[in-house]
């Protein structure tokens, strides 16, 4: 079966595009196939700086006949008394059919006339030429360039077209709409440096073979793997471990044809700068892979890592030039180092008049503020020593202070770890310093947490003002866009407070930093202070439902149940304990698996529908003063009030030995309702009725103490 080939040869692609076009590539093309009902075997999908190319292989020579369904004009419109009207006679002649081919079918609208088409199986050439095309001019990226007089966009100016099917170049032309025309070819580039020379690609099964035979690599793959192995071997030879930071790798990757890996060295005074420093010149601005003593080590040795395109028996002249480039960006890196050290840490706090947060919102000065507000009444909420506290509002203070300095203004990336670095060197106490860094953390989704209270304190003021100052705004989330980030904060501000068990009651503080904020801001703001709260409860309450289910894995209905469906007294429970949330929604998960749930789950929900026709409210939980033991008539109502005394004594949130008590009743339960022994709930008598109705308002009260079992799907 035949194989088709098609190349896209431009000059030099962005590494994101590569990777990017390829993976729209891998969506679209395979779609094409099956919409057209062909099926290849295999779809192999190469990529480098200068090319994007796919290979189809499998193919058949002749697309399988097909069939068609059109829909005609209502049976009402194409017939009357019985014979064909115009509307159907011509939909007959434009369809080549005969009224005798109608076919009628029922719809939505009404009866309607439909025929069945049959249409002959194209060649796979044809479909092939008419297809290029709109995968080509199809793609999409950023920042795309039209070149010349033409109007198409691409992301870089093409140069060569290779469309094969074995070994016949299929008749396919690009054009970028004015004098630029590309016609396809078996003609292809090689490496520019080491095989300067076009190359005549024989069949499309050869092009791999035919582009290495000319030092180009267009497996992305294969590259991945001479990177690693080269770069890995190379930091060996001078005593170290090559630091080969994913997100880099896959840049690099895309950034050479055929790799190879040079060593290069640099002068071991620049070691005295912190560490951080170094690998982010090396890996931000110059793609390098730094060099550490050991694979855990923090500390790097005077050795980078680079990935060459160029003539591997040229490794001393490309390691040279290198070493000249990094020498420079590292004494940048001394110099905003050097500088930045002339003033304490707080000294650049008034600096931070100069930087705006939000223009509503005045400067990152006054943030800082807020930010301490928040801190000290976090930290009077976990009753933290007055020691502790002082720290938590120092390091909120100066957690924002590296922004103004010279090096996180080179480099934000290093906010948070300049900060560190600079309180110690201000003699700043030690656990100021670490907090300032981990308040920053987790940068992202599985990024690791911060470890200290004043990390975990000062992390989640930060995000809880940006989200009181933004939400105040209006400017809430929207579908796909959240500039600010609100998302990921308030997903930040949970996972600290789980990973930590900070026994935070999220709901007062809310209630408390809000009219705080609005004393200062209520000239900008763009909701009541009632609305404002009520925005940032929904918000949490749709983050802590995010969580339960993508990351700690609880089924739908149990975090419905947990948190309740337009229920405010468990949205309020939620929030007020963001720690026994958590907690009940794995127990009943862990219940759900084992069984337990499903011996109770009927009980309850019995017992609550006709509880709804009582007067006790939903949070009363004491049995013996809410139901009259002398106005019980059977024995089955004295041994189920006995079980609920029981469920009275159980220490609170003591959910195992709850669902055991829950359990338990069960048996008593049925007797209640169905035994020999059952009673009537709904009696004559008002008084006896209520009783009843309040022994199942107790029993109901008892369940949602765990969950609203109304929320729970039965498995």
């Amino acid at each position: 079966m035949p194989s088709f080939l098609l190349e896209v040869g431009t000059e030099d692609l962005p590494a994101s595009f590569v990777a990017d076009a390829l993976k729209q590539w891998e969506r679209k093309i395979p779609k094409s196939f099956t919409d057209l009902q062909i099926n290849p075997t295999r779809f192999k999908f190469y990529g480098t700086p200068r090319r994007l190319a796919v290979l189809v292989t499998g193919l058949p020579l002749q697309q399988a006949d097909q069939t068609e369904e059109v829909k005609g004009p209502s049976v009402q419109a194409a017939f009357k008394d019985g014979e064909p009207t115009k509307a159907a006679q011509g939909f007959a002649q434009k369809q080549g059919v005969s009224v005798a081919d109608f076919q009628v079918r029922s719809t939505e609208k009404g009866d309607f006339i439909f025929i069945t088409k049959r249409l002959a199986g194209r060649s796979v050439s044809d479909l092939l030429t008419e297809l290029i095309p709109t995968w080509v001019m199809g793609l999409e990226g950023k920042r795309l360039m039209r070149w010349g007089d033409g109007d198409v966009k691409f992301s870089r100016p093409l140069q060569w077209l290779v469309a094969m099917l074995d070994g016949d170049v299929l008749p396919v032309t690009l054009s970028n709409g004015a004098e630029a025309t590309y016609k396809s070819d078996r003609i292809s580039a090689g490496h520019r440096v080491l095989h300067p020379e076009w190359i005549s690609i024989p069949t499309a099964e050869s092009y791999a073979e035919t582009l290495r035979s000319a030092f180009v690599e267009v497996d992305p793959d294969r590259r991945r793997q001479v990177i690693v192995r080269e770069a890995t071997a190379a930091g060996a030879t001078v005593g170290g471990v090559t630091t080969i930071d994913p997100d880099l790798l896959e840049e690099v990757v895309n950034l050479v044809e055929f790799p190879s890996a040079v060593i290069g060295q640099f002068d071991s005074s620049f070691l005295e700068l912190p560490s951080e420093v170094a690998v982010t010149e090396m890996e931000s601005h110059q793609r390098y892979f730094p060099v550490r003593q050991t694979a855990t080590s923090k500390d790097i040795l005077p050795y980078f890592v680079t990935i060459s395109n160029g003539d591997p028996a040229k490794a001393d002249i490309i390691a040279r030039g290198n070493e000249r480039v990094i020498r420079a960006r590292l004494s940048d890196g001394k110099f905003f180092f050097d500088a930045d050290r002339t003033l304490p840490l707080d000294g650049f706090l008034p600096k931070l008049e100069t930087l705006m947060f939000q223009a509503s919102l005045g400067s990152v000065r006054q943030k800082a503020d807020r930010i301490v507000a928040v801190a000290t009444l976090i930290a009077q909420q976990l009753e933290l020593d007055s020691d502790t506290t002082q720290t938590i509002e120092r390091a909120a203070l100066l957690a924002k202070a590296d922004l103004v300095t010279q090096m996180v203004g080179e480099f934000p990336d290093l906010q948070g770890v300049m900060g560190e670095k600079y309180a110690r060197h201000s003699g700043e106490n030690e656990a100021v310093a670490i907090a300032i860094m981990e308040h920053y953390l987790p940068k992202g989704a599985g990024d690791e947490l911060p470890q200290t209270i004043a990390g975990q304190v000062v992390g989640l003021s930060d995000r809880l003002d940006t989200l009181v100052s933004i939400f105040s705004l209006n400017m809430i989330p929207t579908g796909s866009s959240d500039p600010f980030a609100l998302r990921r904060a308030a997903n930040a501000i949970l996972n600290i407070t789980w990973a930590a068990n900070l026994p935070i009651d999220l709901l007062a503080i809310i209630n408390a930093v809000v009219p705080i904020f609005c004393e200062h801001y209520s000239s900008v703001m763009k909701l009541t202070p009632e609305d404002l709260k009520q925005q940032l409860k929904d918000f949490f309450l749709l983050r802590i439902q995010t969580l339960l289910k993508d990351e700690n894995t609880i089924d739908y209905d149990l975090v419905n149940a947990v948190l309740g469906e337009n229920d405010m007294e468990y949205s309020d429970r939620a929030l007020t304990n963001v720690l026994d949330v958590r907690d009940r929604a794995i127990f009943l998960q862990t219940i759900r698996n084992d069984g337990r749930l499903a011996a109770i789950y009927a009980v309850i929900n019995r017992a609550s529908k006709l509880a709804a026709k009582g007067t006790i409210g939903t949070t009363e939980l004491d049995v013996t003063s809410n139901v009259k033991p002398e106005l019980f008539e059977k024995d089955s109502e004295r041994s189920f009030f006995d079980a609920l005394s029981q469920l009275g004594t159980i220490p609170n949130r003591n959910y195992t030995e709850s669902i055991a008590a829950l359990s338990a009743i069960a048996p008593r339960l049925t007797s209640f309702f169905d035994g020999e022994d059952s009673v009537l709930v709904m009696d004559p008598n008002p008084e006896i009725k209520q009783n009843r109705l309040n022994l199942l308002g107790i029993l109901r009260n008892q369940g949602r103490v765990l969950a609203d079992f109304g929320a729970i799907v039965k498995s």
